[in-house]
């Protein structure tokens, strides 16, 4: 019997997932809400499988059954996560999922004691979002202690998978968010804005909501986080995300999404790359810098899952709620395939 478990098996990352497990000798069993896509993947893998509904605690705890470790790779984790967490604190079971949500990291930080006397730990944000940017930030952090603002700019290549996609437009519906003096505030979508020097060359950013808003506010407690993305275009059309905030063309975007969307192949995946840039500084007048470049977004996620999987079930990371730099260190990031970080 395998002593782990991917839930969303037959979803885009979770396939990605379960794929990589298997070449590095792993056998995770697959799991989902399909039975038919589930059965099928699991059968070319020569993995057992598992169905369950997240909205029936009997099948959930039913499904995890004999296991040690879940990678929930099935979102929106707004949705989805906490009857997952509630199961994993009753029944003992080591928690990892791919979120990047923000009220997400909240909620499941919020149940620290709870997974610390249970002994399990709880791991969201186990892929890009948010392994590199967290792990830079407490990096930065260890070199400048007294900083009090941090910003993190990054870029993603190869485009985003359907479930990546519907997450984004959800968020959207929220607006955008900056944390000043410790609390989380409300931003324009796309501002503020400044360049920044990626390693691929200086680049226009945009403040989006991202989940180091969450966590590294709680890996290093910097009280003033500003999140960017690189725009489009040098900025151009930057305001298409403000119009699709608008109920009815977010409906028919998230329509387009579900009939036309897949994610990267394999071929735009190993030729796309991300990147990420930090900064801090304190009230002297200190900074600090670094960047990192890593594969495609995905690829890197499905590295770190199976990976941070495996860490939790050998015992590296003591029971509680984590980001990725709290359970593995800040140098977490650079033992991923194909990650460079430079100060």
């Amino acid at each position: 019997m395998s002593d782990w478990l991917i839930y969303g098996a037959n979803g885009y990352t979770g396939e990605l997932v379960a794929r990589l497990a298997v070449a590095r000798g792993e056998r995770p069993i697959l799991a989902g809400r399909n039975r038919s896509a589930v059965a099928a993947l699991a059968g070319e893998l020569g993995l057992d499988h598992r169905v369950a509904d997240l909205r029936d605690p009997v099948a959930v705890a039913a499904m995890l059954d004999g296991v040690r470790a879940i990678a929930h790779c099935a979102g929106p984790f707004s949705d989805t996560s906490d009857p997952v967490v509630r199961a994993c604190l009753a029944h003992g079971v080591h928690y990892v999922d791919i979120t990047g949500e923000i009220d997400v990291f909240d909620a499941v930080f919020a149940r620290h004691d709870e997974a610390v006397a249970a002994g399990v730990v709880l791991l969201p944000g186990a892929g890009f979002d948010v392994v590199p940017t967290d792990c830079l930030a407490a990096r930065l952090h260890a070199e400048l202690p007294t900083a009090t603002s941090l910003e993190l700019a990054i870029r993603v290549g190869g485009g985003p998978s359907r479930g990546t996609a519907l997450t984004g437009l959800n968020g959207l519906a929220d607006g955008n968010r900056i944390r000043r003096d410790g609390v989380l505030i409300s931003s324009p979508q796309g501002h503020p804005r400044r360049r920044v020097p990626l390693p691929s060359g200086e680049r226009e950013v945009g403040a989006i909501r991202w989940g180091d808003l969450a966590t590294a506010y709680r890996s290093t407690g910097i009280p003033n986080i500003t999140t960017y993305m690189a725009l489009p275009g040098g900025g151009r059309g930057a305001g298409l995300s403000s119009v699709l905030t608008l109920g009815p063309l977010r409906s028919l975007a998230a329509r387009v999404v579900r009939s036309r969307m897949t994610g990267p192949d394999p071929a735009l995946r190993a030729r796309t790359t991300c990147e990420v840039w930090g900064e801090v500084r304190d009230a002297a007048g200190g900074i600090a810098t670094a960047s990192l470049v890593g594969p495609n977004a995905y690829d890197l996620t499905a590295d770190s899952v199976v990976r941070a999987t495996r860490l939790l079930l050998d015992g590296v990371a003591a029971p509680g709620a984590h980001t990725p730099s709290s359970a593995f260190g800040a140098d977490y990031v650079g033992t991923l395939d194909g990650v460079r970080v430079t100060a």
